[in-house]
């Protein structure tokens, strides 16, 4: 299994993605890595490392897309960029999938283009992992399409739900629709429209609240890019303000350095599902191949299980499974 992964995406490349790569092929010794960027800073990061020179494998790729440069203009005038020449190099077989911590819509616009989409497909979505109380929910789209139809709704459900099934191991997972109220009847037109559509599928949930979702009232959440976004952003937010408010309280209550540790530690336990590196990355849900991505900041961990994300995900061989949902 021959993971391409992006060695110079995200926040602190080339060293956490060249470590997770290591990492990964520590973990599960069917993986080669093939890592993609300037061929002398990945060998000069790797200089000092142990790792197994047979699995890891390198591909120079002389550019580099910035984490704030614009998607279009990086995807047409990056062509020897990592991203560019690791999805070509999937496109034609030459690696199993590809995995980045890098821009994300630069990602996203790359394997459209690149890879294409699958058959029946109407646009590829990105579906994020989103902690509740009963454990990891999956929230798509979270902000690749700010605007959805109708049908568009119904495809990104069935896609999140075969990824939910396969690689989450949710046996049965629910969908639930982001909507400001419970009721059918509730929303705009559109939400109507999609909560009829919706209702199509034996286990929709129906509208789902913004005071349900860190309740886990459904396991997967289905609303439009522009508000996935948001309600990701604020999710992501909530480990950071706890902690300072906490750290402020017990500062103000004059609680002892190994007090706070303590506070600190049950906090650290019970927000756990807060934590992505678990998961590491997720794919772009409708694209012709594996391509996968990950948080910026992503640490060695989040990009050992990424890589690991993605060799489960040609193993269930989920593609083949979303063309036969959405032709069915």
């Amino acid at each position: 299994m021959l993971i391409a992964v992006d060695a110079v995406g995200g926040d602190h490349y080339p060293e956490r993605p060249v470590l997770g790569a290591i990492e990964a092929t520590k973990e599960d010794d069917r993986i080669h890595v093939l890592l993609l960027g300037p061929e002398d800073l990945i060998k000069t990061e790797l200089a000092d490392k142990e790792y197994d020179s047979n699995r890891i494998h390198i591909q120079h790729a002389p550019q580099i897309i910035g984490m704030d440069e614009s998607p279009a203009s990086a995807v047409k005038n990056k062509q020897q960029s990592s991203i560019a020449i690791g999805l070509t190099a999937h496109k034609q077989g030459k690696c199993d999938a590809f995995v980045s911590a890098g821009n994300t819509g630069a990602l996203l616009a790359a394997s459209t283009f690149i890879l294409g989409k699958l058959e029946g497909v109407l646009r590829p979505t990105i579906a994020v992992t989103y902690p509740t109380t009963k454990g990891v929910s999956l929230l798509a789209d979270a902000g690749a399409n700010l605007e959805l139809k109708p049908e568009m709704y119904l495809q990104f459900a069935k896609m999140c739900e075969i990824f939910a099934r396969e690689i989450m191991e949710i046996p049965n997972p629910t969908i639930g629709l982001i909507n400001i109220g419970e009721e059918p009847e509730k929303g705009l037109d559109l939400h109507k429209e999609v909560h009829q559509k919706l209702a199509e599928l034996p286990n929709f949930a129906g509208n789902i609240e913004g005071k349900d979702i860190l309740f886990g009232k459904s396991d997967i959440y289905i609303t439009d890019g522009f508000t996935g976004n948001v309600v990701l952003k604020f999710g992501e937010s909530i480990p950071d303000v706890l902690k300072f408010l906490l750290k402020k309280k017990m500062t103000e209550e004059n609680l002892d350095e190994t007090e706070q540790k303590l506070v600190f530690s049950i906090i650290a336990k019970t927000m756990h599902t807060f934590n992505y590196e678990q998961v590491g990355g997720l794919p772009f849900l409708g694209v012709n191949g594996v391509s996968l991505v990950g948080h910026g900041g992503s640490s060695v961990t989040a990009i050992k299980n990424m890589i690991i994300n993605a060799v489960h995900c040609v193993e269930s061989e989920i593609n083949k499974k979303i063309v036969s949902s959405l032709n069915n």
